[in-house]
């Protein structure tokens, strides 16, 4: 097989990685991916490191790190700061399980809420409405900001 270590346009790149082009720019102006040298009337190139560089951004991101946070972990990449990077879980951890409980708390409410539309008899208004207006809103505590 050819060595393509650093043979890739950025079209390539961006299709190895499972990504757009503007994705790759994107990234480069974040400071998450270096932007090669572009030699004098030819077009710059990368290699199979970006390539993974640009798979572990994406790998984070659906784990829900932000760029800021993918950021530091490219600083821990190196594999010799496991303390420092497990830190980092641990703190996306307890915020994926707030979140969790925010939607958890929210699924509480508008079951509730839909039981009630479906509910209501006559003239009477609309629970869900009425709620979101403040008006009648015996859930309403327990509604996340």
């Amino acid at each position: 097989m050819e060595n393509i270590s650093e043979n890739l346009s950025i079209g390539v790149l961006a299709k190895s990685a499972g990504v757009n082009v503007e994705t790759i720019r994107f990234y480069q102006r974040k400071g998450l991916l270096p932007e090669p040298d572009k030699p004098y009337g030819s077009i710059r190139r990368y290699g199979e490191a970006d390539v993974a560089r640009v798979r572990f951004v994406k790998s984070a991101q659906r784990l829900g790190f932000s760029l800021d946070e993918i950021a530091e972990l490219l600083h821990l990449e190196d594999g010799t700061h496991c303390e420092q990077a497990s830190r980092l879980a641990e703190h996306k951890l307890q915020d994926v399980r707030e979140k969790m409980a925010d939607l958890s708390r929210m699924e509480s409410v508008l079951s509730a809420l839909v039981c009630a539309c479906h509910a209501r008899k006559g003239s009477v208004s609309c629970p869900l409405i009425a709620s979101l207006q403040g008006e009648a809103s015996p859930m309403g505590a327990d509604m996340p900001r």
